[in-house]
């Protein structure tokens, strides 16, 4: 079985949202509601229960030259938004359930039918993509359209892109393709396109890389994400040590204790 993946490249973004509403119309996820955000045209304002696919809109200072604006206009920058499926997923380490299982196809995947709703998972993503509903207090995320996997189709979000912004296929492959869509943006002029694949951080690399211009930040990527429980041996030995002297504290004073009660008998 080949381990897919997404290849999201924000330069060929154009911010119609196609993959929100083809993610929300082929897996039933609830409308996030029509409340003005205030924040550029941008309303779903984040990946969450409700928003599996997000279309973040960056505006800008216009940008003269390849791929900016004429000066006197704003200038946007868009970027479609997933779980990554980390390859050292943090949500599935830390879930007591097991509610959360790694698919065939590489992909982290939630079921709905055991998760308990203690929330561990969500504060275990270093992403901040997985959220519980509000409702019934469940965790839900990105499918990885498992469901279309099994069955030979692609996942909704890239069958409805209409420039083709998000990939899907081999994971390998995907790498292949994003260096040679790097090289051509790069002798278009365009020396700040990067690749987003965390290869070298705890989480291992993730099954959804991007192709972006600038810093990833401003995408709500982290450079380098970590999976909290590569913290977990340095919490243990400072809440031993913390133990140990908390101990010690405690036989001291019974010992000193015992001493001044033997010179008060011996009085």
């Amino acid at each position: 079985m080949s381990i897919t993946g997404f290849l999201t490249d924000s330069t060929l973004c154009i911010g119609c949202k196609a993959c929100e509403v083809a993610c929300k119309e082929w897996n039933g996820v609830e409308a996030d509601g029509y409340d003005w955000s205030g924040y550029s045209y941008d309303n779903t304002g984040a990946v969450g229960a409700s928003t599996w696919r997000h279309v973040k809109f960056v505006e800008q200072t216009p940008v003269p030259g390849f791929g900016g604006n004429a000066g006197e206009l704003a200038s946007w920058t868009f970027s479609s938004d997933v779980c990554k499926h980390c390859e050292n997923a943090g949500c599935l380490e830390a879930c007591p359930t097991g509610s959360i299982v790694r698919t065939e196809f590489g992909g982290v995947y939630i079921q709905p039918d055991i998760c308990n709703g203690c929330g561990y998972c969500v504060s275990s993503c270093p992403f901040g993509v997985v959220e519980r509903n509000q409702k019934d207090g469940r965790a839900f995320k990105c499918t990885f359209c498992y469901d279309r996997q099994k069955v030979g189709l692609q996942p909704a979000c890239a069958k409805a892109c209409p420039t083709e912004s998000i990939k899907f296929g081999e994971l390998d492959q995907l790498r292949l393709r994003a260096q040679e869509r790097l090289e051509e943006l790069h002798s278009r002029g365009m020396e700040d396109a990067t690749l987003y694949d965390p290869l070298d951080s705890s989480v291992g690399g993730t099954h959804a890389i991007f192709i972006l211009r600038g810093d990833p930040r401003t995408f709500n990527l982290p450079p380098s994400p970590d999976v909290p429980t590569i913290y977990l041996k340095k919490s243990w030995t400072s809440s031993a040590i913390a133990g140990a002297l908390l101990l010690g504290g405690t036989l001291l004073a019974f010992w000193a204790e015992n001493k001044n009660g033997r010179r008060r008998n011996a009085r």
